[in-house]
Protein backbone atom coordinates (compact mmCIF):
# COMPACT_ATOMS: atom_id res chain seq x y z
CA UNK A 1 0.00 0.00 0.00
CA UNK A 2 1.51 3.02 -1.19
CA UNK A 3 1.25 6.26 0.38
CA UNK A 4 1.71 9.33 -1.27
CA UNK A 5 3.55 12.54 0.16
CA UNK A 6 2.78 15.24 -1.55
CA UNK A 7 4.83 18.47 -0.79
CA UNK A 8 5.78 22.02 -1.76
CA UNK A 9 9.16 23.47 0.13
CA UNK A 10 10.90 26.74 -0.99
CA UNK A 11 13.83 26.73 1.04
CA UNK A 12 13.92 22.65 1.96
CA UNK A 13 12.57 22.50 5.58
CA UNK A 14 9.17 21.08 4.54
CA UNK A 15 11.03 18.21 2.29
CA UNK A 16 12.97 17.75 5.11
CA UNK A 17 10.07 17.01 7.04
CA UNK A 18 8.29 14.63 4.29
CA UNK A 19 11.66 12.63 5.01
CA UNK A 20 10.56 11.90 8.16
CA UNK A 21 7.26 11.31 7.32
CA UNK A 22 8.40 8.91 5.01
CA UNK A 23 10.95 7.10 7.98
CA UNK A 24 7.41 6.75 10.15
CA UNK A 25 5.47 4.89 6.43
CA UNK A 26 8.67 2.74 6.69
CA UNK A 27 8.00 1.60 10.48
CA UNK A 28 4.75 0.15 8.86
CA UNK A 29 4.54 -3.43 7.66
CA UNK A 30 2.81 -3.31 4.04
CA UNK A 31 3.49 0.57 3.76
CA UNK A 32 5.24 1.56 1.15
CA UNK A 33 6.30 5.73 0.94
CA UNK A 34 6.15 7.91 -2.32
CA UNK A 35 7.22 11.25 -2.05
CA UNK A 36 6.53 13.43 -4.89
CA UNK A 37 6.77 17.89 -5.06
CA UNK A 38 4.62 20.03 -7.44
CA UNK A 39 5.83 22.34 -9.93
CA UNK A 40 7.12 26.02 -8.87
CA UNK A 41 5.20 28.88 -9.89
CA UNK A 42 7.10 31.38 -8.92
CA UNK A 43 9.01 32.95 -11.97
CA UNK A 44 12.59 31.55 -12.62
CA UNK A 45 14.11 35.01 -12.24
CA UNK A 46 12.62 35.43 -9.11
CA UNK A 47 14.46 32.33 -7.66
CA UNK A 48 17.98 33.21 -9.85
CA UNK A 49 17.72 36.13 -7.47
CA UNK A 50 17.23 34.55 -4.19
CA UNK A 51 21.01 32.08 -2.92
CA UNK A 52 18.45 30.58 -0.29
CA UNK A 53 16.02 29.85 -2.69
CA UNK A 54 18.59 28.52 -5.13
CA UNK A 55 19.82 26.27 -2.54
CA UNK A 56 16.05 24.87 -1.53
CA UNK A 57 15.35 24.07 -5.35
CA UNK A 58 18.93 22.46 -5.49
CA UNK A 59 18.05 20.34 -2.53
CA UNK A 60 15.32 18.79 -4.02
CA UNK A 61 16.26 18.57 -7.77
CA UNK A 62 15.72 14.75 -7.86
CA UNK A 63 12.81 14.79 -6.32
CA UNK A 64 9.92 13.62 -9.20
CA UNK A 65 6.64 15.39 -9.84
CA UNK A 66 3.46 14.08 -8.66
CA UNK A 67 1.25 12.85 -11.39
CA UNK A 68 -2.56 11.89 -11.37
CA UNK A 69 -1.34 8.16 -11.33
CA UNK A 70 0.30 8.54 -7.80
CA UNK A 71 -2.55 9.98 -6.50
CA UNK A 72 -4.90 7.11 -8.18
CA UNK A 73 -2.40 4.60 -6.86
CA UNK A 74 -2.18 5.67 -3.58
CA UNK A 75 -4.00 3.98 -0.11
CA UNK A 76 -3.41 7.20 1.68
CA UNK A 77 -1.53 10.51 2.20
CA UNK A 78 0.06 13.02 3.44
CA UNK A 79 0.19 16.76 2.28
CA UNK A 80 3.00 19.11 3.49
CA UNK A 81 3.12 22.71 2.79
CA UNK A 82 4.43 26.42 4.30
CA UNK A 83 2.29 28.46 5.57
CA UNK A 84 1.16 31.31 3.27
CA UNK A 85 -0.25 33.80 5.39
CA UNK A 86 -1.74 31.14 7.34
CA UNK A 87 -3.06 29.32 4.19
CA UNK A 88 -1.63 26.52 2.23
CA UNK A 89 0.58 27.35 -0.18
CA UNK A 90 -0.51 28.20 -4.20
CA UNK A 91 1.74 25.43 -5.64
CA UNK A 92 0.47 22.73 -3.31
CA UNK A 93 -3.14 24.14 -3.60
CA UNK A 94 -2.34 24.42 -7.25
CA UNK A 95 -2.00 20.73 -7.46
CA UNK A 96 -4.83 19.44 -5.56
CA UNK A 97 -6.78 21.81 -7.75
CA UNK A 98 -6.28 19.36 -10.38
CA UNK A 99 -7.22 16.22 -9.12
CA UNK A 100 -11.08 16.67 -10.22
CA UNK A 101 -11.12 14.13 -12.76
CA UNK A 102 -10.51 11.37 -10.00
CA UNK A 103 -12.86 13.19 -7.41
CA UNK A 104 -15.56 12.99 -9.87
CA UNK A 105 -14.37 9.04 -10.40
CA UNK A 106 -14.58 8.79 -6.60
CA UNK A 107 -10.78 7.43 -6.54
CA UNK A 108 -10.10 9.34 -3.16
CA UNK A 109 -12.85 8.68 -1.23
CA UNK A 110 -12.31 6.97 1.88
CA UNK A 111 -8.66 7.13 2.14
CA UNK A 112 -6.83 8.45 5.24
CA UNK A 113 -4.73 11.73 4.66
CA UNK A 114 -2.67 13.71 7.11
CA UNK A 115 -0.59 17.10 7.01
CA UNK A 116 2.32 18.81 7.77
CA UNK A 117 3.33 22.43 7.95
CA UNK A 118 6.65 24.78 8.14
CA UNK A 119 6.20 28.41 9.64
CA UNK A 120 9.23 30.71 9.75
CA UNK A 121 7.62 31.93 13.64
CA UNK A 122 6.23 30.02 16.39
CA UNK A 123 2.73 31.78 15.97
CA UNK A 124 3.02 31.95 12.46
CA UNK A 125 -0.07 30.34 11.17
CA UNK A 126 0.56 26.23 11.63
CA UNK A 127 -2.35 25.42 13.13
CA UNK A 128 -5.07 27.60 10.22
CA UNK A 129 -2.75 26.61 7.64
CA UNK A 130 -3.33 22.27 8.11
CA UNK A 131 -7.10 23.62 9.39
CA UNK A 132 -7.32 24.94 5.84
CA UNK A 133 -5.84 22.66 4.16
CA UNK A 134 -8.09 19.89 5.85
CA UNK A 135 -11.44 21.56 4.00
CA UNK A 136 -10.40 20.17 0.18
CA UNK A 137 -9.17 16.58 1.48
CA UNK A 138 -13.21 16.71 2.87
CA UNK A 139 -14.70 17.36 -0.29
CA UNK A 140 -11.94 15.00 -2.60
CA UNK A 141 -13.62 12.19 0.15
CA UNK A 142 -10.79 11.35 2.09
CA UNK A 143 -10.43 11.09 6.02
CA UNK A 144 -8.05 13.80 7.37
CA UNK A 145 -6.30 12.36 9.98
CA UNK A 146 -3.80 14.29 13.00
CA UNK A 147 -1.60 13.21 15.77
CA UNK A 148 -3.30 11.82 18.66
CA UNK A 149 -1.45 12.95 22.36
CA UNK A 150 -0.41 9.37 23.06
CA UNK A 151 2.42 11.07 21.73
CA UNK A 152 4.16 12.38 23.94
CA UNK A 153 5.99 14.73 22.27
CA UNK A 154 2.67 16.81 21.69
CA UNK A 155 3.43 17.92 25.76
CA UNK A 156 6.58 18.45 25.44
CA UNK A 157 7.25 20.27 21.77
CA UNK A 158 8.03 24.33 22.37
CA UNK A 159 7.74 25.10 18.95
CA UNK A 160 6.28 23.18 16.10
CA UNK A 161 3.58 20.29 15.81
CA UNK A 162 -0.33 20.06 17.51
CA UNK A 163 -2.48 17.55 17.40
CA UNK A 164 -3.70 18.44 14.09
CA UNK A 165 -0.42 17.84 12.45
CA UNK A 166 2.96 18.03 12.90
CA UNK A 167 4.61 21.26 12.36
CA UNK A 168 8.11 22.83 11.64
CA UNK A 169 9.45 26.58 12.61
CA UNK A 170 12.20 27.61 10.83
CA UNK A 171 12.97 30.31 11.80
CA UNK A 172 13.12 34.35 10.10
CA UNK A 173 16.18 32.96 8.22
CA UNK A 174 14.61 29.38 7.53
CA UNK A 175 17.82 27.60 8.98
CA UNK A 176 16.42 26.20 12.57
CA UNK A 177 17.21 22.48 12.14
CA UNK A 178 13.92 20.26 13.31
CA UNK A 179 14.20 19.27 16.61
CA UNK A 180 13.66 16.04 18.39
CA UNK A 181 10.14 16.63 18.79
CA UNK A 182 9.14 18.28 15.24
CA UNK A 183 10.54 14.97 14.04
CA UNK A 184 9.23 12.79 16.59
CA UNK A 185 5.72 14.44 15.47
CA UNK A 186 6.29 14.26 11.96
CA UNK A 187 7.29 10.02 12.17
CA UNK A 188 3.31 9.66 13.75
CA UNK A 189 2.04 11.25 11.55
CA UNK A 190 3.66 8.95 8.23
CA UNK A 191 2.83 5.87 11.76
CA UNK A 192 -0.99 6.77 11.39
CA UNK A 193 -1.52 7.18 7.79
CA UNK A 194 0.17 4.17 6.84
CA UNK A 195 -1.24 2.15 9.52
CA UNK A 196 -5.06 3.28 9.00
CA UNK A 197 -4.49 2.94 4.80
CA UNK A 198 -3.35 -0.09 5.53
CA UNK A 199 -6.16 -1.40 7.17
CA UNK A 200 -8.98 0.08 5.38
CA UNK A 201 -7.03 -1.70 1.68
CA UNK A 202 -7.63 -4.78 3.65
CA UNK A 203 -4.02 -5.30 4.89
Amino acid sequence: MKVLICYYSTYGNVYRMAGLVAEGVEEVAGAEPLIRTVPELMPESLVESNEAMKAGRELQKDVPKVTLDDFKEAGAYAFGTPTRFGNVSSQLKNQIDQLSPLWLAGELEDKPAGVFTSTATLHGGQETTIHTLMAPLLHLGMIPLGVPYSITELFTTATGGSPYGPGHVAGGDNKNPIDEHEAAICRALGRRVAKIGVRLAGG
